[in-house]
């Protein structure tokens, strides 16, 4: 065990996880790659969980920090900041969401518990309707509506949560029925529900659900719960911490793929914005973003740094049509990779949109999810230089490859190859 190692443990929680029989120290990055304390050099498919949305350095990003660092690096939301209104602006028409208001916070956590809170405050309710297989963060809050056990610690919560079907496609009670068949037994899985409700407040929902193992609904299931959510003035809430920015390639925000009744009242972000540094936030309607009647402040959200980074890592996103390179490239990976998997006995699915790529492992011959084969595909794959992520539902079984949106068609291909020779080391 090196030394760093065996200093982390003994000053972090058991529960703190780390990647990797020897967990890598990285030092620097450029691009799409990063290099580890020992020199070795990585492609990276899982960008700081999501977070390294347009290239690891980017120069643009790292110019605006420098300059902003040194004039101001702090002042609070007490005092007027240009960074923040302008970043606000830009992402309130973004946004879709009509006469927008915007909020930051640190983090998506921070940002699925302030829209919690706006939701309940604005329904005068504590019920919360959240998705099976979903992830909303590490706060109390947050992980009182995470429908997945494996990041959920605890079940004491301040809210009253109820779980609807949906967010997994290819498992489950409906999993054989056809798009529009799923849809429809969902919307009545939702209605009968709510049946035995008093009203809830929201329903919160990741387009794609990203910890989840990067499963998603039908086009169109959350458009056809917007329908009956509205006629019982529930609020939708779109967590799209991991979908936003254009990741999906197909679309800027995960709901527009379900844009058939509007936006959301809410939607939340976070990770890629930032480029690494910390912003989450909230943008709702100003009904429901004004409802709080008491006074309400953010330290370090809205930070002027941190917004000058949001700034030019956004300009760059769309100057540089990041989301169509996400639709072009990542199409291209995902057929690469069915293509692999189709010789693989243990891959039971590829999916996935744009970036945001899914590879869920079985134990060969059924359909039982192998967490220890994902290991060891993840330790293989890190072997031959690339680094990915896992995750999944009842059992942690997906490779997860979300790399920055800039990435080109010969780093795709390089890190399929190298996918390729981890998995056929496992199955």
């Amino acid at each position: 065990m090196n030394s760093l190692h065996h200093r982390h443990l003994a000053v972090s929680p058991d529960w703190l996880a780390l990647y990797y029989r020897h967990p890598l120290e990285l030092t620097h990055g450029e691009g799409r790659h990063v290099w580890d304390a020992d020199g070795n050099r990585y492609l990276d498919f899982f960008g700081g969980i999501l977070t390294t949305m347009t290239a690891h350095a980017l120069p643009e990003v790292t110019k605006a920090v420098s300059e902003q660092a040194g004039r101001l690096i702090h002042s609070s939301t007490l005092y007027l900041n240009r960074p923040m209104v302008e970043l606000a602006e830009r992402i309130a028409t973004l946004s879709g969401i009509p006469d927008a208001r915007v909020f930051f916070t640190t983090s998506g956590t921070e940002a699925n518990d302030t829209a919690l809170l706006l939701a309940t405050t604005y329904r005068s309710s504590n019920q919360i309707l959240a998705m099976r297989n979903s992830y909303h963060g590490r706060s109390f809050s947050a992980v009182s509506i995470t429908g997945n056990k494996a990041w959920s610690p605890t079940s004491l919560s301040p809210l009253q949560t109820l779980y609807v079907h949906g967010g997994v496609r290819t498992r489950g009670p409906y999993a054989e029925l056809s798009d529009a068949q799923f849809i429809k037994a969902c919307v009545a899985d939702l209605e009968d529900l709510l049946g035995h409700t008093r009203g809830a407040a929201a329903l919160i929902a990741e387009p794609i659900q990203g910890v989840g193992g990067f499963t998603s609904p039908p086009d169109g299931l959350f458009a056809a719960f917007r329908e009956v959510l509205s006629r019982h003035g529930i609020l939708w809430i779109s967590d799209e911490v991991q979908t936003g920015w254009g990741r999906t390639g197909e679309h800027f925000w995960g709901w527009q793929a379900h844009d058939r009744n509007g936006p959301p009242d809410m939607l939340t972000f976070a990770k890629g914005i930032g480029n690494g540094m910390s912003i989450g936030g909230v943008v709702a309607r100003a009904e429901v973003m004004n409802c709080l009647d008491a006074n309400s402040i953010s330290t370090f959200g809205g930070s002027p740094v941190t917004m000058a980074a949001g700034l030019a890592n956004l300009s760059y996103l769309l100057e540089h049509d990041l989301q169509r390179n996400a639709r072009r490239v990542g199409g291209l990976l995902i057929e690469r990779l069915r293509a692999i998997g189709a010789g693989v006995e243990c891959v039971r699915e590829v999916r996935g949109r744009g970036l945001m790529i899914g590879i869920e492992l079985v134990k060969p011959g059924t359909d039982e999810a192998d967490p220890e084969a994902a290991t060891a595909v993840l330790e293989a794959a890190r072997e031959g230089g690339l680094l990915i992520g896992k995750g999944g539902g009842h059992n942690t079984s997906v490779l997860r490859i979300a790399p920055p949106l800039s990435l080109s068609i010969a780093e795709a291909e390089e890190g399929a190859r190298i996918l390729a020779d981890a998995l056929h080391t496992v199955g």
